[in-house]
């Protein structure tokens, strides 16, 4: 790390492919395993920075968005529209024609939604193929009731109903995504089973054939605590277990397990955020009037979102024997909720020193914002030791580059 801050200056994020390769092989290999027809699609907001997008791409991944800026960024990459998954609780009218046209798999979030795809399609020789998503009560996690269809109060079968007597609309898929970071198994293996369940009720009251099931993402990062406010369930659990628990529970509730649809994951942060790292350098050293060791550093919650502390290590560059101590981690910035840790246990530092932030791969790059200071560059270590930096550090000008100044002021001195 010394190597690369002395070459690319400080604070510096630092992305590993290796880890992101081997992260997706591992996941994938492990759902493939279990179920014959398995997709990946990448989800461009947890992290969209062009390389790690490819990295995931090259690996096999379609692309999921939610949104016109990440769609956008999928097609400027050669993403085929019809390998791009469009979700989303917002899809202006643009958007909507734009994946019609270009043949991208677009899945409903709420009923506005639904009539404005009607109007749009109202004209089409052949209906266009449409999924839903699907919200639900799994009794483990808090259910995301902002997203998609409600299974318990029937509005989902009421909406299939609707798009199975609809001359423009084909119901192609069903799409859950249950929450983010769940560690409790159970959550994705009762969510499946009801998906399944509602596949069922599709095919036999309306003869729907389904061409996909979509389980969505959140599964956790390898770097969770252990408590996590879950009682059944007391560690991160493996790419396996997450695998037995959703494609068990589709193949004993599925219609038809012997050409079953083809299921889509959505995966972001279990695939992203162990191969990232933050470097940063100790500014200063003070005691707080309560007598609690307190650092500054600088990279502050303006690059690392503060959502997502609560899980990032922080680690000394430089080994010492000196005994740990709870020490306060200020930011730079010019305001005093710039904390990274209320508590670290860190040993006596000195200016310069170097310190670790990890992980930090998924959603801390795609929230960070321009604020006081510039943001750090980001360097991608390839498989094969090369050194690619895959996000320059911020200037004035690439700050400025969207203002004007009115005539009428710029002469004013």
């Amino acid at each position: 790390m010394r190597q690369l801050v002395a070459k690319y200056g400080s604070p510096l994020i630092v992305m590993v492919e290796t880890t992101l390769r081997n992260k997706y092989q591992s996941a994938f290999g492990a759902l493939v395993a279990r179920y014959p027809r398995v997709q990946f699609a990448w989800s461009y907001k947890t992290n969209y920075l062009k390389a790690i997008c490819r990295i995931f791409h090259e690996e096999g991944a379609l692309a999921e968005v939610v949104s016109d800026f990440e769609y956008d960024k999928a097609r400027s990459l050669g993403i085929a529209g019809e390998s791009i998954i469009l979700n989303g609780p917002i899809k202006g009218e643009p958007l909507l024609r734009r994946a019609i046209n270009d043949g991208a798999r677009i899945q409903i979030d709420n009923h506005d939604e639904l009539k404005l795809l009607e109007r749009i399609t109202g004209t089409r020789n052949e209906p266009l193929g449409v999924g839903i998503r699907v919200n639900m009560n799994v009794g483990h996690e808090k259910g995301w009731n902002k997203f998609g269809f409600n299974l318990e109060s029937g509005e989902s079968h009421r909406v299939i109903e609707q798009i199975s007597r609809s001359r423009s609309l084909r119901l192609d898929g069903l799409h859950m995504h249950l929450g983010t970071s769940i560690i409790n198994v159970e959550t994705y293996r009762e969510g499946a089973k009801k998906l399944a369940g509602l596949a069922c009720h599709a095919h036999e009251r309306f003869g729907i054939k389904l061409c996909y099931l979509n389980a969505g993402g959140g599964f956790a990062a390898g770097n969770l605590p252990e408590t996590n406010g879950c009682i059944e369930q007391k560690h991160t659990p493996s790419f396996e277990e997450y695998a037995e628990a959703i494609c068990d529970s589709l193949q004993n509730y599925l219609p038809d397990t012997s050409n079953p649809p083809l299921l889509l994951f959505e995966n972001g942060r279990a695939l992203v955020d162990e191969a990232g790292y933050m470097v940063t350098r100790l500014l200063s050293s003070k005691t707080t009037g309560e007598g609690t060791r307190s650092i500054i550093v600088d990279a502050g919650v303006n690059l690392l979102h503060p959502d997502h502390l609560k899980h990032i290590k922080i680690l000394p560059v430089q080994t010492t024997r000196r005994p740990a101590e709870p020490t306060i981690v200020y930011g730079p910035l010019c305001m005093n909720t710039d904390v990274l840790s209320e508590q670290a246990q860190l040993t006596p530092l000195d200016r310069g020193d170097l310190l670790v932030l990890h992980p930090i791969g998924a959603y801390h790059i795609s929230q960070s914002m321009q604020f006081i200071s510039y943001r750090p560059p980001v360097v991608l270590l390839g498989s094969n030791g090369e050194q690619d930096i895959i996000r320059r550090q911020e200037s004035l000008e690439s700050i400025e580059n969207l203002e004007q100044l009115p005539g009428r002021l710029a002469n004013n001195n």
